[in-house]
């Protein structure tokens, strides 16, 4: 019986040995792993359901389209710093971050700029669609093959030379163009957004003939409220199409003609 009891001792003691081993060696597998890159792992914000960028955008700008692969590397030759500058000197991307997981993958998460506008410029009196958005920062950014958002255009000589609106100069025109956004009506309602040289603002609808003279874009939740009562009481009574402006700039007046 003694010598069955040192028999299944050192069977306990091999199969021990035999874990530690395979232990050992998985380690040393999973460490040897975690010295390189073994893949890259995107993930993209989404904008209303849908996205600017494709995870093959974004693996192109992180690896200079192709020259510089990160797949393979040894993780402490990589710059993470570097390559998320690498990453946001792309319009289509606002802001990211890049960090690894204990497997050895690459995570790279990428927030999209978010859109009030898309900049419409003109040229010999015709107006072309430029290739820009104006974001909620005020920062003009391109637009995209993979999507196009559902956004007012924004027209007028006031952007030959205000190439950006995130100047606090501009921070009114911004908040304009925040407030059609954010209200489910005037998101729907207002489709053009137009400013002439000396920042005076016009707008144009999606229902009715007029165009709706803003002003300057100051005072708005004054003018929004006149503008609201003029959509409520006067259109449904002397109908849509009787006026071809409506000017709210005046305090305490809303001029129909």
């Amino acid at each position: 019986m003694f010598s069955t009891f040192k028999s299944i001792k050192k069977r306990l003691f091999a199969i021990g040995g035999l874990l530690v081993l395979l232990s050992l060696i998985a380690f040393t597998e999973i460490k040897h792993r975690q010295k390189r890159v073994q893949a890259v792992v995107i993930h993209i914000d989404q904008i209303d359901g849908h996205s600017f960028l494709t995870r093959k955008d974004v693996t192109g700008y992180l690896t200079n389209e192709g020259a510089d692969p990160v797949i393979g590397k040894v993780y402490k030759e990589l710059n993470f710093h570097q390559l998320e500058e690498r990453l946001r000197r792309h319009g289509l991307v606002n802001s990211c971050q890049i960090s690894r997981d204990l497997t050895g993958d690459l995570l790279v998460t990428v927030e999209q700029p978010r859109p009030l506008a898309r900049l419409i410029v003109s040229g010999d009196g015709v107006q072309t669609v430029a290739g820009q958005y104006v974001s909620e920062e005020g920062r003009f950014f391109p637009i995209s093959m993979n999507y196009s958002a559902r956004v007012p255009v924004l027209t007028g000589d006031y952007f030959v030379k205000n190439r950006s609106l995130a100047s606090e100069r501009n921070r009114p025109l911004l908040e304009l163009l925040k407030r059609i956004r954010d209200d489910p009506f005037w998101r729907a309602q207002i489709t053009e957004v137009s400013v002439d040289g000396q920042g005076e603002v016009r707008m144009w609808p999606q229902m009715g003939n007029h165009q709706i003279e803003l002003g300057t874009p100051t005072d708005l939740e004054a003018k929004f409220k006149k503008l609201k009562l003029f959509y409520t009481d006067v259109l449904p009574a002397k109908g849509w199409d009787r006026y071809s402006r409506v000017n709210v700039q005046y305090r305490n007046q809303i001029v129909c003609e």
